[in-house]
């Protein structure tokens, strides 16, 4: 755990501070597609990435999705650490999107390390902040772009993400994440590949070019 908190936390913490996170950590494997945490579960730990993503979604009262953002290697999530501090239950839903490895943090130590490490402190305020930036951004997408320009948006984070032109997704679960219909995903999708830019298959969509 030391050596993986070091590739990818080295370059943040202090070491007295990776070794605190080796000692109360626990290290876990996830496999794509599981639901780490569900709107309304109580946080008990802060989770730090070492592979692989997570996607993090906003449910409506229908049960219908929004995808907010994703958490790479080397990232954490705000949203986590505020229910946490607060002891509030969770208001997001985490989901791996790939196989994940991860470490988790007692929510204790929270508190303690904001007040003893600067790095720390450094290291949850840059992440408010990047999160802020995904969700600002999410939020002028849905309400300034249309669903065709959201749709490749979404198709070319999907490529980042996963490092892979092929996207295993079924148009429904595009339309979960987009918070829209499979009917107008399905019409887009196959505007998308009229226009060149994708090839549908049965089981995945292979990216060709959407620039």
């Amino acid at each position: 755990m030391i050596q993986e908190l070091k590739d990818n936390y080295g370059h943040l913490f202090e070491k007295e501070l990776i070794n605190e996170i080796a000692q109360v950590g626990t290290f876990k494997e996830v496999p794509a597609g599981y639901t780490m945490m569900a709107i309304g579960d109580y946080i008990r730990g802060v989770p730090l990435l070492i592979s692989g993503a997570i996607k993090v979604m906003r449910e409506d009262k229908e049960g219908d999705e929004l995808l907010l953002y994703y958490l790479e290697s080397g990232e954490t999530c705000s949203m986590t650490m505020n229910c946490c501090m607060g002891h509030t239950k969770s208001e997001i839903k985490a989901v791996a999107e790939q196989d994940t490895k991860l470490i988790m943090v007692p929510v204790q130590k929270m508190e303690e390390w904001t007040a003893k490490y600067k790095s720390w402190r450094d290291f949850v305020f840059q992440s408010y902040h990047n999160r802020l930036n995904e969700v600002l951004h999410i939020l002028d997408s849905v309400a300034f772009e249309k669903m065709d320009q959201r749709l490749v948006n979404y198709l070319k984070e999907k490529v980042r993400i996963n490092d892979s032109n092929t996207i295993q997704n079924t148009h429904q679960e595009i339309a979960y994440d987009l918070h829209s219909s499979r009917v107008v995903i399905s019409r887009l999708l196959k505007k998308l590949e009229q226009m060149g830019a994708i090839e549908l298959h049965r089981n995945h969509i292979k990216i060709i070019d959407l620039e």
